[in-house]
Parts: C-alpha cells; sequence; structure tokens
C-alpha cells in the first residue's frame, strides 16, 4: 500500500510493517497506526513514527540505549500484561525528539517512550516515573 510521508515521500508498505497503537500517542489519542521508518545515513539510531492516516505527522524517534547506555525502562505488571510478554527486555523501546534550532538545544522524552512488541506490531507510549521528559541531546 502507498503512503505519504512527511519526510521520505510516497512509500511503499505492506500490512506487517504498521505499528498498532490502540491508545494512539499522549495528545494524538486518534492516531492508531504508524510506520517507523529509519532515516538514511543514521545506523538505525534515527527514525521516525510515520502515521498512515496523517501525511505531515511525524515524530523523529532515537534508540534510547544509543544515547545513554545505562537506560533501563522497565515496565508495570499491567502493562506487560497488555504487550504480552513477561518482560520488558522482550520488547523495543524508543523516545521521541524535539529537534530545535540549533541542534544542540534539542532534546529526547526519556519519561514517555514508544514500547513496541517486535513480534506482533503493537506498540503503547507509557510513562517513566525516573526519567525526565527533556533529557539534552
Amino acid at each position: 500500500m502507498l503512503f505519504q510521508t512527511k519526510y521520505f515521500g510516497e512509500i511503499d508498505c505492506g500490512e506487517e510493517e504498521r505499528l498498532s497503537f490502540p491508545d494512539g500517542l499522549f495528545g494524538f489519542e486518534d492516531e492508531k497506526e504508524f510506520l517507523l521508518l529509519p532515516f538514511e545515513g543514521s545506523g538505525g539510531t534515527l527514525l521516525c513514527f510515520q502515521s498512515t492516516a496523517t501525511p505531515a505527522l511525524a515524530f523523529v524517534a532515537m534508540d534510547p540505549f544509543s544515547l545513554l547506555p545505562g537506560y533501563t525502562p522497565v515496565l508495570q505488571p499491567n502493562e506487560l500484561k497488555e504487550l504480552g510478554v513477561a518482560d520488558s527486555q522482550e520488547l523495543g523501546f524508543y523516545v521521541l525528539c524535539v529537534v530545535k534550532k540549533p541542534v544542540s538545544g534539542s532534546t529526547v522524552n526519556l519519561k514517555c517512550p514508544l514500547v513496541v512488541h517486535p513480534e506482533t506490531r503493537e506498540a503503547r507510549q507509557v510513562i517513566m516515573e525516573r526519567y525526565e521528559m527533556r533529557h539534552p541531546l
């Protein structure tokens, strides 16, 4: 299926490449489906969560472990159950970036990561109490 994207133009993605967010994202509860697209040349550490319904809606994200190797997000038992896993290590974690000019002022939100089950492609945004929302890059 063809999708128009904010950063990549028109792309062709199959059903199996879509991520399902049953609850949407904080502030974007009606947006239920996204594509996770890597930015060229980033080695997979800089990504884009692109809405499948709204071409202009895309979030720049990062692999938090590439930025902060000591990042240890742990989900609550009810969150693990919703995603169908027994341990947080079975999941993929991504943090949203706020890109500013100059880029040196950019931050990432370690407090509210996007969590993806790699097999089912179901995802959630969760809150990690011990982390901050505006961690400098």
